[in-house]
């Protein structure tokens, strides 16, 4: 990694890391939390069950209604990233040079060419990377289509909780993809591309393989940074807690490295510790995430 690839790495990571705090100020300020006692109180007629089944229709389908018109325009949102992705794919305007000539550039060891064997492989990538672009420019207006039509069934606090938690979860996503772009998936590419190199055997990967293996990688970073996330949320529940997650270090890092190696492209051991060294981070980031949980109020006894 060049300085300004770090540079570009650090403020990346700081913005991630900014704006859940900036988030959780805003919803804090504009969602004021109420009595979930009265709130409980205005609770009408029309939102109980009835027995009768015509009536029982009558009143679930306007809200079928409103949950097809969001998920509408969630795939409106999700092909119109598409075809956003598609052209950045194709195109060398914004980036300099088509999307999957960057992503190798940016990726793979310096000289890495990709050949494609298949008919249509080519056309089938470039559609996936455009649909994982999509996806990921359409992902504020799904997640906000999903909320808005979940939050009038809300209390207070849990819309609070909801509006904490959605772009904290996002946010850290997009962290783990970030640290995935930046360090993860270059030292993978690296060391499976240049082992085993000699003068009479050469890797020269498939378009479909290379961009199969940065796909899975980047996902799993992702899904990977949610770790202390869960941990956090299962500490509220009383689930677990600080003491139990602390004691268990030793079957935690056993159950990791399986985890990484069932989830690792490749299989190699190289690429197992890229996934479980962060994996394990993570893990004592929830251990201390888990110390600033509320403690139960205990009720007094009766004298």
């Amino acid at each position: 990694m060049n300085t300004s690839q770090l540079v570009i790495a650090v403020i990346v990571l700081t913005m991630l890391i900014l704006i859940p705090l900036i988030v959780i100020v805003l919803v804090r300020w504009l969602i004021p939390l109420e009595d979930p006692v009265e709130e409980m109180n205005e609770i009408t007629e029309s939102d109980i069950p009835t027995n009768n089944l015509q009536d029982f229709w009558s009143a679930l389908s306007p809200h079928l209604i409103e949950l097809r018109d969001r998920l509408v325009k969630a795939s409106l949102a999700i092909a119109i990233g598409t075809a956003i992705g598609f052209y950045m794919v194709n195109s060398p305007l914004i980036l300099g040079t088509p999307l999957p000539d960057f992503m190798v550039k940016q990726l793979a060891p310096p000289g890495t060419v990709l050949q494609a064997v298949g008919v249509g492989e080519v056309f089938l990538g470039y559609m996936q990377i455009a649909l994982i672009i999509g996806v990921i420019f359409a992902m504020p207006v799904v997640v906000y289509q999903l909320v808005a039509f979940f939050s009038p069934g809300l209390l207070g606090n849990e819309k609070r909780m909801v509006y904490i938690a959605l772009p904290i979860i996002t946010e850290l996503f997009l962290a783990g993809v970030a640290f995935g772009w930046f360090f993860t998936v270059p030292a993978a590419l690296q060391f499976l591309l240049q082992y085993g190199q000699t003068s009479s055997i050469s890797t020269v990967p498939t378009s479909d393989s290379f961009f199969q293996t940065v796909a899975t990688l980047l996902l799993w970073n992702g899904i990977i940074f949610q770790l202390p996330a869960v941990m956090y949320l299962l500490a509220r529940l009383n689930i677990v807690s600080t003491g139990m997650l602390t004691s268990t270090r030793r079957y935690a890092i056993v159950v990791i490295t399986i985890i990484a190696a069932l989830i690792t492209p490749t299989g190699d051991p190289y690429n197992l510790l890229l996934l479980a060294v962060p994996m394990y981070m993570l893990y004592e980031l929830g251990i201390i995430l888990t110390r600033f949980v509320p403690k139960p109020e205990v009720a007094a006894l009766p004298e």
